[in-house]
């Protein structure tokens, strides 16, 4: 059995029976004036973090959400583009697609603004998106792309990348891991379909999405998330696994690499009102401007004893130098 078969068995049971807490932490619950969140999808929220962020759905944006689990973060794109198929959901496992269109049924009950019509419930195969090229505004997945191994992490990204307008973004949660881990935990394909084993580090799951050609990425949050210990998983070390949230936008890359925000910031605190590089980066003075780390690298490199650089937060809230 491969990999994926693990994981489609595993979700399949997941989808018939709610099993809270499968693999992974609970997502913040939107409190939005008229949304309500029916239990049962709150119990099949099978994600790492959030992928819903307000700025990101201005416009009523064409958007695409892969892994459907139990319709939380589809009921809550729908939120914001109200239209009828304005939110496409695709799964490749028809049991969720059976329990999410379950699930709108009770959100309808319990939200007036709502109809089941909005979200656009396919099957699909994440390497394989049944989704026009250059069609969607905003696409997400949460805690699904960590499962992927190598090759298939390639696909599916290029697929996002396909489908995305320029200038669309792609926004994900998923758990990586800055330690080695051993070869029978990577091998694990159970550990692997629970979101544990194919965590990578923040350093090689950014790589992956700037290879695919997306020319910004901001990672907004980065929190704890799981322990592999001795006692319970196949490691002589205890390993520590972090949730990150990111959005990789579909911007043309620069001739001078990507463009990639990690929460830092630049304070100029010399003699005058400001400071200009030259390059398009004007610092005001004593007033933070977050920069992405190339252009913090270019303005360290200028040796300057007026400026104050922060380090990574991996908190980034938009604004900035580029």
């Amino acid at each position: 059995m491969s990999y994926l078969e693990t994981t489609h068995n595993v979700y399949k049971e997941a989808a018939l029976t709610p099993d809270v807490g499968l693999c992974c932490t609970t997502n913040p619950i939107w409190e939005l004036p008229g949304l309500k969140i029916p239990r049962i999808m709150q119990e099949m929220n099978y994600g790492c973090g959030s992928t819903v962020h307000a700025r990101d759905l201005t416009n009523n944006p064409k958007m695409l959400y892969v892994g459907v689990g139990g319709g939380m973060e589809l009921l809550q794109f729908a939120y914001f583009n109200r239209n009828k198929g304005g939110v496409i959901g695709l799964d490749v496992v028809d049991e969720m697609l059976e329990a999410s269109r379950k699930n709108f049924k009770i959100a309808e009950e319990q939200n007036d603004w709502f109809k089941s019509d909005f979200v656009d419930l396919r099957k699909g195969d994440a390497m394989n998106l049944p989704v026009e090229d250059n069609s969607i505004d905003v696409a997400a997945q949460n805690c699904l792309f960590n499962i992927f191994k190598s090759d298939d992490l390639k696909k599916a990204i290029s697929e996002m990348y396909r489908v995305l307008k320029p200038h669309g973004r792609l926004v994900m949660s998923d758990p990586t891991c800055e330690q080695p881990m051993n070869d029978e935990l990577r091998n694990d394909d159970r550990l692997r379909a629970l979101c544990l084993s194919g965590s990578l580090s923040i350093a090689e799951y950014v790589k992956a999405l700037t290879d695919a050609g997306f020319g910004t990425i901001e990672i907004r949050a980065r929190k704890p998330y799981r322990i592999l210990d001795p006692k319970n998983y196949p490691t002589d070390e205890l390993i520590y696994i972090e949730s990150i949230e990111v959005a990789a936008i579909k911007d043309p890359m620069p001739a001078d690499g990507p463009c990639i925000f990690t929460g830092r910031a630049a304070i100029y605190y010399g003699d005058e009102d400001y400071f200009d590089d030259g390059l398009g980066h004007i610092l005001l003075k004593n007033q933070p401007l977050a920069i992405c780390d190339k252009t913090t690298a270019a303005l360290q490199a200028l040796g300057r004893d007026d400026i104050y650089f922060s380090e990574s937060t991996y908190h980034y809230d938009g604004g900035g130098c580029c």
